[in-house]
C-alpha cells in the first residue's frame, strides 16, 4: 500500500489513465475522485498496477510519478 506521508498542499504530477495529470493541493485519492465527480461505488481504482479495495480509498495518498487508472462503470441497455 502506498505511503500516507505526502503532505497536503504539495504539487505533484501523476499518470492518470495514461496521461500526465497535475494535482495542486490535496493528493488523497478520495479528493481526486471527488474532484473528478466520480462515484466510488461505481468505479475501480488501480495504483501502480495494484487494485485498491474501495475500503482503502481513504487511506491512499498519491505521490509524484504514481500511475493511477480509474475505471468508471456505466450501465446501459
Amino acid at each position: 500500500m502506498p505511503s500516507q506521508n505526502q503532505p497536503v498542499g504539495t504539487k505533484i504530477t501523476i499518470q492518470l489513465n495514461g496521461d500526465p495529470y497535475t494535482i495542486d493541493g490535496d493528493a488523497r485519492l478520495t479528493s481526486l475522485i471527488d474532484h473528478l465527480k466520480m462515484k466510488p461505488a461505481r468505479m475501480a481504482a488501480e495504483l501502480n498496477h495494484q487494485v485498491i479495495p474501495k475500503a482503502d480509498y481513504a487511506k491512499v495518498v498519491l505521490h509524484e510519478g504514481d500511475e493511477l487508472e480509474l475505471i468508471n462503470f456505466v450501465g446501459g441497455g
